[in-house]
């Protein structure tokens, strides 16, 4: 019984999937099951939907090769094998195939979106920007797509497209938090800080505190000196995540900018103790550490902030003007 459900299962996907195509059916209502190319390719192809289905990915995507062996122009073998391949986190193997899908079906929104997609993760921002374009055309209330092609926009420093393309994704969806922290990453790269904050802003309404908007939001405010509301939202935002670097570094600045060096300099210890890499946060405690040092007459603080910006150095050469005041106060 167990077998000829299956096989009747079988057959209902074969005769979906032919009229799909426009092939014909017999009189009974059973699908003509005629050796051709294309009947041929799609039996492997509700074949390789069955093995999917059961989670045998590797004998899915050879039911996928025969099938397309069959019929080189089934464009649903290539849409699948993107499909099974992005599963298994083989992205270049998934947009070779979302992007012959494309080809053979130029009116695939999702075939677009997943290339998108799949582009995006590899990090090639170019095509993936060209492909959630191409989706944004075809559905213009995408709002997937249309966020998708924003970030990469972004990436690529076009940032008068991915605004365009992150206020339409806005436009689709209000209710989401996503768009707004792009857009006030988007109006920061422009410099218009109050602006970013308004939609830094609209994004912690939607979202509620998450550190994630709570640290761009801190560093908008520091960029317009307003060093207090920075200190509050950073303070929050790691007692959320105590071990968020960016969080305790910039938090370290604002504690600078307050005058409260010794929490500056605790800030930066933390923020040195998330990320041994951290550049910044060398540079900024030997800051706090030299006025400190001057403060209180204490060589060997002086020698500790010193040794901090040779470590900033270290790890990023290219700060002249820290060489040169590295220089000056080593005299």
């Amino acid at each position: 019984m167990v077998a000829g459900r299956k096989s009747g299962l079988r057959m209902a996907f074969v005769a979906a999937a032919m009229a799909a195509m426009g092939l014909g059916c017999a009189t009974t209502g059973r699908p003509t099951l005629v050796r051709t190319p294309s009947s041929e390719a799609i039996t492997l192809y509700v074949d390789a939907m069955m093995l999917s289905d059961l989670n045998e990915r590797d004998k899915a995507l050879e039911k996928l090769d025969a099938a397309i062996a069959a019929n080189p122009k089934f464009a649903p073998a290539f849409s699948m094998k993107g499909d099974l391949y992005m599963q298994a986190e083989q992205y270049d193997k998934s947009a070779e195939s979302f992007e012959r899908a494309t080809q053979l079906d130029p009116w695939s929104v999702k075939d677009f979106f997943n290339l998108g997609k799949v582009r995006q993760i590899l990090k090639q921002f170019i095509e993936a920007a060209k492909a959630y374009s191409r989706a944004c055309e075809l559905e213009p209330k995408h709002f997937s797509a249309h966020l998708g092609a924003a970030q990469c926009y972004y990436q690529l420093e076009d940032m008068d497209k991915a605004y365009e393309y992150g206020q339409k994704a806005k436009e689709i969806d209000p209710e989401q938090a996503e768009p707004e922290l792009l857009l006030g990453n988007i109006l920061e790269a422009r410099e218009d800080h109050p602006e970013a904050i308004a939609s830094y802003r609209r994004a912690l309404e939607l979202e509620g505190n998450q550190p994630r908007i709570m640290v761009p939001l801190a560093v908008a405010y520091l960029r317009t000196q307003e060093y207090a509301a920075s200190k509050e939202l950073l303070e929050a935002a790691v007692e959320i995540e105590p071990k968020n670097g960016m969080a305790q570094q910039y938090l370290g600045f604002a504690y600078l900018k307050l005058k409260d060096t010794d929490k500056a300099i605790a800030s930066y210890r933390r923020a040195i103790e998330a990320d041994g890499n951290d550049w910044m946060a060398y540079k900024g405690l030997g800051v706090t550490l030299l006025l400190k040092s001057a403060h209180d007459n204490n060589a060997g603080l002086k020698q500790e902030g010193l040794a901090a910006w040779n470590r900033s150095l270290q790890i990023k050469p290219d700060q002249p003007k820290l060489r040169e005041l590295l220089d000056k106060y080593s005299k």
